[in-house]
C-alpha cells in the first residue's frame, strides 16, 4: 500500500455537553494539526498517489471552513460534541466529497484515508476508513 500525507491547522472554539468534559464544557479554544493519507495499492502512470499540491489545497479550503469559527453556533454541527474524533470525520467526510468533485484531479483511485487530528504534541484522534458510497453527512457546506 502507497501513502501521501498532507498537513495543515486551524483553530476553534467550542464547548461539550456533558459531565465526561469537566472544564471544557465551557466555551474554550483549540488549535488542531490535521494530517490527511491517502492510500492506494498502486501508484498511477505518473508514479504517484495523489498531486500532493492538489491535495494540500483542498485540505486548505476544508480547514478554512472551520478555522477562526465558534462551532457552537454552526447549524450543521448542532447538538453534536464537535471533540477531536468528530471533527475527524468532518475532515475525512469533506476530504472524500473533495476526491469525488474532482479537485484533486485524477485521485478517484485513492482506496481509503486516513484523518488525525492533533490536539496536543501528546494527544491526537483519527479517523481510518476505505473510500465508499455511504452517505457524507458533514460533506457541505466546507467553507464559511
Amino acid at each position: 500500500m502507497y501513502s501521501v500525507t498532507v498537513r495543515d491547522h486551524f483553530m476553534v472554539a467550542h464547548s461539550f455537553k456533558g459531565e465526561v468534559f469537566g472544564p471544557a464544557q465551557k466555551l474554550h479554544g483549540a488549535t488542531f494539526i490535521v494530517d490527511v493519507e491517502f492510500r492506494r495499492q498502486k501508484v498511477d502512470a505518473d508514479g504517484i498517489v495523489v498531486d500532493i499540491g492538489r491535495a494540500a489545497g483542498a485540505l486548505k479550503t476544508i480547514v478554512a471552513g472551520l478555522n477562526c469559527r465558534n462551532l457552537d453556533e454552526d447549524p450543521l454541527f448542532k447538538g453534536h460534541n464537535t471533540t477531536t474524533e468528530f471533527l475527524a470525520r468532518v475532515v475525512f467526510d469533506r476530504m472524500v466529497a473533495a476526491i469525488r468533485r474532482g479537485d484533486l484531479g485524477q485521485a478517484s483511485a485513492i482506496e481509503s484515508l486516513r484523518v488525525t487530528l492533533h490536539e496536543s504534541h501528546v494527544a491526537s484522534a483519527t479517523y481510518d476508513d476505505r473510500i465508499t458510497d455511504a452517505f457524507l453527512r458533514w460533506a457541505l457546506p466546507h467553507s464559511s
